[in-house]
Protein backbone atom coordinates (compact mmCIF):
# COMPACT_ATOMS: atom_id res chain seq x y z
CA UNK A 1 0.00 0.00 0.00
CA UNK A 2 1.52 3.60 -0.94
CA UNK A 3 1.66 5.71 1.93
CA UNK A 4 2.92 9.22 1.82
CA UNK A 5 2.89 11.38 4.89
CA UNK A 6 4.40 14.91 5.34
CA UNK A 7 5.68 16.41 8.19
CA UNK A 8 7.13 19.90 9.20
CA UNK A 9 4.49 22.31 8.57
CA UNK A 10 3.37 25.19 11.07
CA UNK A 11 2.82 28.51 11.46
CA UNK A 12 6.23 31.08 10.55
CA UNK A 13 6.52 34.58 11.14
CA UNK A 14 7.46 36.37 7.59
CA UNK A 15 11.15 35.57 6.32
CA UNK A 16 11.15 32.48 8.37
CA UNK A 17 11.92 29.20 6.86
CA UNK A 18 10.68 25.66 7.24
CA UNK A 19 11.35 22.34 6.15
CA UNK A 20 8.62 20.00 4.78
CA UNK A 21 9.23 16.25 4.71
CA UNK A 22 7.47 13.31 3.25
CA UNK A 23 8.11 9.92 3.63
CA UNK A 24 6.85 7.34 1.54
CA UNK A 25 6.07 3.33 1.79
CA UNK A 26 4.80 1.25 -0.26
CA UNK A 27 6.61 1.35 -3.54
CA UNK A 28 10.23 1.49 -5.09
CA UNK A 29 11.26 4.66 -3.85
CA UNK A 30 14.10 5.49 -5.94
CA UNK A 31 12.09 4.75 -9.35
CA UNK A 32 9.90 7.15 -8.72
CA UNK A 33 9.62 10.66 -9.55
CA UNK A 34 8.67 13.37 -6.47
CA UNK A 35 6.76 17.10 -6.27
CA UNK A 36 5.50 19.22 -4.08
CA UNK A 37 2.54 20.84 -4.69
CA UNK A 38 0.47 23.67 -2.68
CA UNK A 39 -3.31 24.62 -2.91
CA UNK A 40 -5.07 27.49 -1.28
CA UNK A 41 -8.72 27.01 -0.62
CA UNK A 42 -10.41 27.97 -3.36
CA UNK A 43 -7.89 27.67 -6.27
CA UNK A 44 -5.98 24.85 -8.10
CA UNK A 45 -3.28 23.23 -6.93
CA UNK A 46 0.35 24.07 -7.85
CA UNK A 47 3.10 22.19 -8.63
CA UNK A 48 5.94 23.98 -6.38
CA UNK A 49 9.10 21.94 -7.30
CA UNK A 50 10.00 18.71 -8.65
CA UNK A 51 12.97 16.13 -8.23
CA UNK A 52 13.95 13.25 -10.59
CA UNK A 53 14.73 9.83 -9.96
CA UNK A 54 18.37 10.37 -8.47
CA UNK A 55 17.96 14.08 -7.40
CA UNK A 56 20.09 15.88 -9.90
CA UNK A 57 17.48 16.80 -11.62
CA UNK A 58 15.28 20.02 -10.39
CA UNK A 59 12.75 22.25 -11.08
CA UNK A 60 11.10 24.81 -9.39
CA UNK A 61 7.63 27.37 -9.78
CA UNK A 62 9.16 31.09 -10.70
CA UNK A 63 8.25 32.25 -6.75
CA UNK A 64 9.92 29.24 -5.25
CA UNK A 65 13.41 29.76 -6.96
CA UNK A 66 15.79 31.01 -5.10
CA UNK A 67 14.17 30.66 -1.76
CA UNK A 68 13.12 26.71 -1.72
CA UNK A 69 15.19 23.78 -2.65
CA UNK A 70 13.67 20.24 -2.96
CA UNK A 71 16.10 16.96 -2.34
CA UNK A 72 15.33 13.63 -1.71
CA UNK A 73 16.94 10.85 0.15
CA UNK A 74 16.26 8.08 -1.32
CA UNK A 75 17.98 5.55 1.76
CA UNK A 76 15.31 7.36 3.62
CA UNK A 77 12.86 7.20 1.56
CA UNK A 78 12.14 10.92 1.91
CA UNK A 79 11.51 13.64 0.11
CA UNK A 80 12.48 17.72 1.90
CA UNK A 81 11.42 20.62 0.55
CA UNK A 82 13.70 23.79 2.50
CA UNK A 83 11.96 26.80 2.76
CA UNK A 84 13.15 29.76 3.19
CA UNK A 85 12.46 33.83 2.93
CA UNK A 86 8.90 33.25 3.36
CA UNK A 87 6.04 35.50 2.71
CA UNK A 88 2.44 35.62 3.74
CA UNK A 89 1.74 34.57 -0.32
CA UNK A 90 3.53 31.19 1.02
CA UNK A 91 0.47 30.32 2.82
CA UNK A 92 -1.31 27.07 1.88
CA UNK A 93 -1.80 23.57 2.05
CA UNK A 94 1.45 21.63 1.13
CA UNK A 95 1.04 17.98 -0.61
CA UNK A 96 4.01 15.53 -1.31
CA UNK A 97 3.11 13.72 -4.84
CA UNK A 98 5.03 10.55 -6.14
CA UNK A 99 4.84 9.47 -9.49
CA UNK A 100 5.62 6.01 -9.87
CA UNK A 101 6.41 4.04 -13.06
CA UNK A 102 3.95 0.84 -13.93
CA UNK A 103 4.89 -0.42 -16.62
CA UNK A 104 4.47 2.33 -19.87
CA UNK A 105 2.36 4.48 -17.39
CA UNK A 106 2.94 6.72 -14.20
CA UNK A 107 0.47 6.11 -11.36
CA UNK A 108 0.10 9.18 -9.31
CA UNK A 109 -0.29 9.01 -5.43
CA UNK A 110 -0.51 11.98 -3.01
CA UNK A 111 0.11 12.77 0.60
CA UNK A 112 -2.62 14.06 2.85
CA UNK A 113 -1.52 17.29 2.78
CA UNK A 114 0.20 19.95 5.44
CA UNK A 115 -1.07 23.68 6.25
CA UNK A 116 2.00 25.87 6.30
CA UNK A 117 1.17 29.36 7.84
CA UNK A 118 2.90 32.41 7.19
CA UNK A 119 1.62 35.89 9.18
CA UNK A 120 3.38 37.95 11.52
Amino acid sequence: QVQLVESGGGMVEPGGSLTLSCVASGFAFSRSVLSWYRQIPGKERDLVAHVGYSGDATSYEDSAKGRFTISRDNAKNTVYLQMNSLTPEDTAVYYCQAGILNGGETDIYWGQGIQVTVSS
